[in-house]
This record gives C-alpha cells, structure tokens and sequence, in this order.
C-alpha cells in the first residue's frame, strides 16, 4: 500500500473511531429514554386498570349487600340502607331499585316518573351489567355509567376510574375488553384509539408514545406526547456527551490495546479457573426487624496474578459462554464451605447463599457436588441458601425439577433481582419457591416519583400473599430502611449496612451484630423446607 493509500486509511479509522463512540452514545440515549418513557406508561397503564378494579370492585359491594337485604323495598330503612351505600362508595352516585321492569326508587327516594330498565352495553364475568352513557332525572347532564346486578343498579363517575395521579402530558383512557369506551382522563387521539381498542399492544406512533394493560374486564390505554421523549433524550445526551467525546478520543489510541485484551479475556479466564485465582466476598444479610446478621450472599470475586481484578458483570457471562461456568461454581462451593464451616457450625442460624447459574438450575448438577461438598462437615442443608435469577428459568419445567429436589434436600430456594424479567409473576406461581429478593432497582426507587416507586408495595404484597419470605438488596438510605421496615420486609442488604467483605471481616461483623442487637432465635432457616413439591 502507498503512502496516500496509508493516510487515507489512517484517516478514515481515525474519524470511524472518533465517530463510533458519539453515535453509540447517541443511540444508547434515544434506547434508554425510549425504555424509560414506556416503561413509565406500562406502569401507569397497570396502575389505572387497577385503579377500575378498585371503582367497579366498591360499586358491586354495595349492590352485592343490597340484593342480600331484606328489608321491604322502598321502605324508609330501605331507601336510608341505598343513601348510606352511596354516601359511603367512594364512586358511587345514586343507587337505584328496579322492579317489574322500571326503576322504583333510588337512594334519593321514590322515582313518580317512568324509567325503564336499561339495557347493558356488557356484561362482565361477575354477571354484571354496565351500560355507557346514562343520564339520570336528577343528574346535572353528565354522562354516567350504571354498573347492575340483580335488582339494583349503581351510577358511577366515569372520572373515577382514570383516577390516577400522574404527569399532566400522560392521558388515560378505560375500555371494556369489547372495545367499548368506558372513560377518558382527557380526550385521546381518536385515530389511535380506535386502533387499541381493536389491538392493544404498546409502542410508538408517530408522535405519540403509549402502553397497554389489559385482563378479563378492563382494558386500560395510558399515551404521552413524543416530545416528553425528545425532551428525556436531549436531557441525557447532554448528560452522556462527554463520555462519547472521551471515548471518542481513547478509541482513537486504543482500539487495538482493547481488541487484544478482548480477544485473550477467554484464555486468561481458562487459566484463572485452572490455577483457582478466585475467592469470595460476602455481603451481609439483615434481619430488618432485629437488626441481626442472619447470614449472606456469597459472591465470586477474581484477581489477576499482577493484583488487578475483573468484574464479575464481565468474566461470568464469559464463563458461561465457553463453557467454564460449571467449574467455577464447583470453586464457589468449595471457597464457601472453606471460608464458612466454622461459623456454620458454631451459629445455627447463620445461613450462606450461593447464586446458581442458568446451567445449574437447568442441569441440577451443582446440587450433586454441593452434597458431596457438604459431606462431613456437619453443616445443615438449611443453612445454605440457593439463588437463581430469571436466566435459569428458562425451561420451566427442568428448573422446577432442579428447585424441588433443593428444596427436598433441605435447602431454602430464593429468586433472586425480582421484577427485572418480563415474567417473573409466573414464575412465582409455577416454581417451588421460599424467599423472593427485590431487585435494587426497586429499592433505589422507594421515596422518589420514579414510574417504578409504586411497584415496590406491591412487589411486598404479592410475596407476603404467596407466603415468600423476602429480601430488599441494594439498601443505601436511612429512608429506604424506614420504608422497609414499615411494610414488615424480613431481610435486607446493601451499603447502608456493610459492603461485601472478606472471609474474616464477615465473620467478626457477624459477631458485633450479635453482640450490639443480641442472638438470633434458632429456626430462622427455610420456614418453608417442611412444603414437598
């Protein structure tokens, strides 16, 4: 190659390396402010199809407890039960009797003009009728639906259905599953109503973001302008640029450097596994309510010869993908046996978890060297807790299959970064399962107007429901502790507490805990080992 020919290729790798890291932050940005904005109005579009639930729930309590009645219709006790009914349904605005086909009387007493009974739009799966549109004698001409069952029918405010506080560009819409309009926070593009009403599903259209929910009843519509996108966009880019023009300038000088290390990362990681360069760290796990040191997770950690360490987010993956992961756990076990049987065995209630990969829980084959493992050292299956996180969920049934035999063997099972896959609800239900960890995300979010702050109570209720016991990880803040502890959340972890820390410092902090909050009781492992699956 000719001189030109060499500068101009040097040229053109220069500005393609320049180039690269700006338009890699660039769209990086538009993908995490896209996430973010849908993700903020999937929320929002699950907080109004519950908050419908709650509206049409009230009102067919009430008709419920009327139709069990047996006072004499349109008697005086009668008309005083329908008053309080209304005055006490928070979306209730009349509440009506009919007999013979015609409306008898409502909660505002005897009905003189003839109004016959409606016909319903749709019919729910409680046997409900709901029919649109209804305009009361007494009314002040606003639209309202009458929700009946039976005998009685109950006129709600639409607006309590798209009662939902939310950002002023986010509008909202209720249907039934028919596609009939129920009610609107604010007029919709009729356009792209219409078309979710036929086929509800999120995403983007033209200049409008929205997102969907739907069950059996209800189908809740939750849209915001795209501009609220451009505005997220430019906000973070701004933020993001610098480190594009950094590394605009350090790919320039150091492509290759990073290519070479790239390249040989998987033989240096063969090697580490043979020469057993890796050790563990453990983070502390805190009884919320007692302040005790109860156990922690183990996590693996790995220093090169020359004292540098690589992240775990980096080598484990790699693992995994040339096939070195079942030797590492088989190191993981071991290091944490070594690390750990003294203490396991002098403190009954100290439990330690080992993470499983995807391979683990699929194969089951970390739990035959596990029990091998813990042969002969007098350290109780219940003391060691198993964590596998929605990767190892795959194939459910294989990972059913891996989990029981754990939890049979006398080991607690745990899934671990709750609510970051798209089907962890199902995962609840079709899995044997004892204890569930909220993911940080979450726990970052407590006490701010993040779209993913209301999820965290409900995260709690729904393990608390499924009799889970749970594990708030990543806590950093007094506040975040506070939150936690108001909601009877059993067990916590993170910085506000301790880092990870060595074999020794675990150890003696265990022991100061137990000396500052006193002893933990004795039958705090696997309150849920006594279960066959």
């Amino acid at each position: 190659m000719n001189r030109p020919r060499i500068i101009a290729a040097t040229v053109l790798f220069a500005l393609l390396g320049a180039l690269v890291p700006i338009a890699s932050v660039a769209y990086a940005t538009w993908s995490r402010a896209t996430d973010a904005e849908h993700d903020r109005l999937q929320v929002t579009a699950e907080r109004t199809l519950l908050r419908a639930h709650r509206a049409y729930e009230t009102g067919l309590v009430a008709l419920r407890r009327l139709n069990q009645s047996t006072l004499p219709p349109c008697s005086p006790e009668h008309l005083q039960l329908m008053r309080s009914l209304t005055l006490g349904t928070r979306s209730a605005e009349q509440i009506g009797y009919f007999e013979d086909g015609r409306l008898r009387c409502t909660s505002w007493g005897m009905m003189d003009n003839h109004v016959p009974e409606p016909t319903p739009d749709h019919i729910t799966a409680d046997g409900a009728g709901i029919t649109l549109d209804v305009h009361p004698i007494a009314g002040d001409g606003t639209a309202l639906i009458a929700v009946k069952l039976d005998r009685y029918d109950i006129l709600m405010d639409p607006e309590r259905f798209v009662d939902v506080i939310t950002d002023p560009n986010v509008r909202l819409a209720v249907a039934s599953p028919d596609g009939r309009l129920i009610a609107q926070q604010a007029i919709l593009d009729q356009q792209l109503l219409q078309r979710l009403l036929r086929d509800p599903h999120s995403g983007m259209d033209g200049h409008t973001l929205y997102a969907t929910a739907q069950d059996q009843e209800w189908l809740a519509i939750a849209t915001a302008p795209r501009t609220d996108l451009i505005a997220s966009f430019r906000q973070q880019f701004r933020q993001f640029i610098p480190l594009g023009v950094l590394g605009a300038l350090a790919a320039v000088g150091g492509v290759v450097w990073l290519s070479r290390r790239r390249l040989s990362l998987p033989a240096e990681l063969a090697t580490a596994v043979r020469r057993r360069e890796f050790f563990m760290h453990y983070q502390p796990i805190i009884e919320l309510d007692t302040g005790i040191c109860i156990g922690a997770e183990s996590l693996v950690r790995w220093a090169r010869p020359d004292g540098t360490q690589v992240r775990p987010d980096l080598f484990i993956p790699l693992a995994e993908e040339h096939g070195l992961i079942d030797a590492l756990t088989d190191q993981v076990i071991e290091r944490v046996i070594e690390d750990m049987r003294d203490l396991l065995v002098q403190d009954r209630s100290v439990h330690i978890a080992i993470n499983l990969s995807a391979s683990d829980v699929s194969s089951g084959r970390a739990l035959k060297v596990l029990t091998r493992q813990l042969a002969g050292t007098d350290i109780h299956p219940q003391q060691i807790w198993l964590e596998a996180t929605e990767r190892g969920f795959i194939d459910v049934q294989r990972a059913r299959n891996t989990l029981a035999v754990a939890r049979r063997a006398g080991h607690c099972v745990a899934i671990d970064d709750f609510g970051v896959g798209y089907s962890s609800l199902q995962y609840l239900q079709q899995l044997p399962l004892d204890a569930l960890k909220i993911d940080k995300s979450f726990i970052d979010a407590i006490g701010t107007d993040s779209a993913t702050s209301p999820v965290t109570s409900h995260i709690i209720d729904m393990a608390k429901t499924l009799g889970l016991s749970i594990v708030a990880e990543g806590i950093e803040t007094p506040a975040q502790l506070a939150y936690l502890q108001a909601r009877q959340v059993d067990f916590g972890q993170g910085w506000l507490f301790s880092r990870p820390l060595p074999p020794d410092a675990f150890i003696a902090f265990h022991h100061q805990r137990l000396q500052q909050y006193g002893k933990a009781p004795e039958n705090m492992q696997n309150p849920n080992n006594a279960v066959e699956d």
